[in-house]
């Protein structure tokens, strides 16, 4: 295959997704912001808990 073909190719693809943005409705951006950041304190904390070396 060649660059211009394959380039091409994955514009029609691009063209055609537009229909789906690829996020799930039932996905808010906040709820998944704040479980990650629960999970990052979470982790965090663990850590520091482990961390008796200081």
């Amino acid at each position: 295959m060649s660059f211009p073909s394959t380039a091409a190719q994955l514009v029609t693809l691009a063209a055609e997704g537009g229909e789906h943005s690829g996020n799930h409705h039932s996905l808010s951006p906040y709820v998944t912001g704040g479980a990650a950041l629960v999970i990052l304190l979470l982790l965090l904390w663990i850590t520091t808990r482990f961390n008796r070396d200081r």
